[in-house]
């Protein structure tokens, strides 16, 4: 246990004389408050103030919240009023202190509204001074290092109060080391038994490590001296209760969780943290996709630095945080850093401060509006985790995911496979569209089909950087290899009007139309082709050489009369626009798009007028003559403005079995209504079928398609 002599040393670095003298004076007048009354443990009851003052002192705070530290059970344990200690330290140490008196313990066994309101209390506490949760939270960790005098079952309680509340206030508010210690103290008061076996393996694996933690400290010092760089490197231990959570959230073993090395690299500069980065990537490789960089986009607690994870020797995982001493200093003491630097003269660089009073004015704003104190209470237990929303599997395996996240960011946090072949889901055993954005509690069902594959759309509502790769690469794959089909095909079809096979190519003429275009081999060239951005029948005529100046610019060619023929499988590479939706059936013509590939459109569409200048790009087209898959097309028709058309219309369609995709309604008048409507259908007999039982309906007039 500290004495005061002990709390006077640590503050007199930090605080004037006047200040120290202030605080010797608290701890005075704070003994002879409390003389008589001792703790469980039987020791005078003023050292647990005095210690929750020294942890206080440890993090700079300022000699206003130790004094409140000092005081902050004497109203609510002894007879001192608010007033006398106002008028011997002032209106604010009053407050504060007042403010802590007003915490009581909370139990959250059930939500009851008292234990509701109890909660509401300390937040409003907050709201008015910060200091006041930054009193409370060393208070509570004091407690908890002394929570083994307690009877079992309120030694439980209090651990589940610590880590369901205490330790996500920490985590907010980015006082990292006391949220670890409460993790590390809660943990072992509720899971005594998983935390002594895991202390045990802990204890055992530490032998075998040391060796390969000295090597890769000794090889990163070595690398960052030889680039001159000054730095401090720090091997982090992994705390039992981040590896326990790991262990029970993504369903892994000890092992895999535990031989993962993690290390620490302080630096002066920002500008250094970067230059570390690629040194340490140029030392290890980098494991694709798990670099963060926080300096940039810091967390919403303030918490910057960059993260790292690379191939270490002997196939071991590295996790590695670059930080300057300043991020380091917040990444432990979050909004406290405010005062470490305020009291060196420093303004608050950091915005810890800052962000952590923008979220109190969001708890303001959220307790004005909950409808009762239980509410308020869920409402902020979600807001206490700002980046995670947990959801559950049918199996009832918990799935962590950002704010924000949506089934398909689910999908692939299962498995990339699920992800890429999902085609729909079930939340909460109802069917909802891949877009729903999920939020905490909700229990995911993803259904999936074989031959499905990642949509596009999908990338304008993903949240995770999993599913965004994953997607993209798919596409970008997918979208190669359809190019290169619809290119040889493209390509071949040229050849074949030549009269000339693939395989009777010149060679030589090949690889220097290859080198001209700077395009590596014919798989290439067929890729280039299939996105639009080489002409098959330029390409053709100039491996022929039969007009080299025709050739060249393609101003005198003429799109040869045999059509290519349009299966409808071809992928993304063949684009059917919104401006004239072409059905099978349609009299169509085909562009070539750069990036695209072949656009197709209806001859009477009025946008081809742009291409008139670009014969080059025509290319002669029609539909292959079984096609076996929806196309979507619009129709518009004015309808009698009453109750039930949209539903007998939408009726009317479906059993013609087309699909309907989207409906717009626009009010024409108080007499009629214009309905327009995107469907799916087979071809233009398919289309004929659904129009004509659609003006048997008596209420519609009129309908046409665009």
């Amino acid at each position: 246990m500290h004495q005061i002599n002990d709390l006077i040393k640590q503050v007199s670095s930090y605080l004037t004389p006047y200040q120290v003298e202030k605080i010797r004076q608290a701890y005075s007048f704070g003994a002879r408050a409390h003389e008589g009354q001792r703790r469980v443990s039987g020791e005078p009851y003023i050292y647990h103030p005095l210690e929750v003052a020294y942890i206080l002192a440890e993090m700079h705070m300022d000699h206003q919240t130790l004094i409140a530290a000092l005081l902050h059970d004497v109203i609510e344990d002894t007879a001192t009023a608010k007033q006398e200690i106002s008028r011997k330290f002032g209106k604010s140490v009053a407050e504060l202190v007042d403010g802590v008196s007003k915490l009581t313990q909370i139990t959250f066994d059930s939500f009851a509204d008292a234990q509701a309101q109890n909660f509401r209390k300390m937040l409003m506490a907050m709201s008015n001074d910060i200091r006041v949760i930054l009193v409370k939270l060393a208070d509570r960790l004091h407690n908890m290092r002394t929570v083994d005098v307690f009877r079992p079952d309120k030694r439980r309680r209090i651990a589940r109060e610590t880590l369901e509340i205490y330790v996500p206030i920490a985590q907010r508010l980015g006082l990292n080391s006391i949220r670890l210690e409460l993790e590390e103290l809660g943990f072992s008061s509720l899971y005594p038994m998983r935390h002594r076996i895991m202390t045990e393996q802990v204890i055992k694996a530490r032998g075998h490590r040391k060796e390969i933690i000295d090597k890769i400290r000794n090889a990163l010092r070595r690398r960052l001296r030889q680039e001159k760089i000054p730095a401090q490197i720090i091997g982090r231990e992994k705390h039992l209760y981040g590896i326990y959570q790991k262990m029970r959230n993504n369903g892994l073993s000890f092992n895999e969780v535990y031989d993962v090395y993690a290390f620490r690299i302080i630096v002066d500069t920002v500008n250094i943290c970067y230059r570390v980065v690629g040194t340490v990537h140029n030392l290890y490789k980098p494991v694709p996709g798990k670099f963060k960089d926080y300096i940039a986009i810091p967390k919403s607690n303030g918490y910057q630095s960059l993260h790292t994870v690379l191939f270490g020797p002997f196939g071991v995982p590295i996790e590695v945080q670059i930080r300057t001493q300043e991020m380091n200093d917040v990444a432990e003491t979050g909004i406290a850093a405010h005062w470490l630097y305020k009291s060196g003269g420093v303004d608050d660089r950091t915005g810890a401060h800052k962000r952590a009073r923008e979220w109190l004015r969001s708890i303001i704003d959220m307790q004005q509006t909950a409808g009762n104190p239980q509410e308020f209470l869920e409402n902020v237990k979600v807001d206490l985790f700002p980046d995670a929303v947990y959801t559950f599997t049918p199996k009832g395996k918990i799935i962590e995911l950002p704010r924000g996240a949506t089934a398909v960011d689910f999908a692939y946090a299962i498995h990339t496979a699920l992800g890429n072949t999902c085609t729909g889901v079930r939340i909460n055993r109802r069917l909802a569209p891949l877009s729903t954005q999920l939020i905490t509690g909700t229990t995911v069902e993803i259904i999936k089909s074989p031959g499905a594959y990642p949509n596009p759309a999908w990338l304008n509502f993903v949240v995770t950087a999993k599913a965004r790769s994953h997607i993209r690469h798919y596409l970008k794959n997918l979208q190669q290899d359809e190019a290169m089909a619809l290119g040889k095909r493209l390509f071949n079809r040229q050849l074949e009007l030549l009269k000339v096979r693939y395989d009777e190519l010149d060679q030589i003429q090949l690889q220097k139309v290859l080198m001209e275009y700077k395009l590596n081999d014919e798989n290439e060239l067929f890729r280039e082709i299939g996105l639009g951005n080489r002409m098959a029948p330029l390409i053709a005529r100039k491996l022929m050489a039969s007009d080299k100046k025709d050739a060249g610019n393609g101003k005198n060619y003429i799109e040869p009369a045999i059509p290519f023929v349009i299966k409808g499988t071809e992928g993304m590479v063949v684009n059917f626009p919104k401006c004239c939706y072409p059905i099978p059936g349609d009299p169509i013509i085909g562009f070539a798009s750069a990036g695209r590939g072949i656009v197709i459109h209806q001859q009477s569409c009025k946008n081809i007028a742009e291409f008139r200048n670009q014969p080059e790009k025509w290319i002669n087209v029609e539909w292959e003559n079984n096609i076996n898959r929806d196309f979507p097309t619009y129709i518009r028709m004015n309808a009698t403005n009453q109750r039930g058309v949209l539903a007998t219309v939408a009726s009317a369609i479906a059993d013609q079995e087309a699909n309907i995709l989207n409906v717009d309604i626009k009010d024409k008048d108080d007499r009629y209504t214009t309905l327009e409507f995107v469907i799916e259908v087979r071809n233009r007999q398919h289309l004929a079928h659904v129009m004509r039982r659609i003006r048997g309906i008596k209420h519609v007039s009129q309908i046409s398609r665009r």
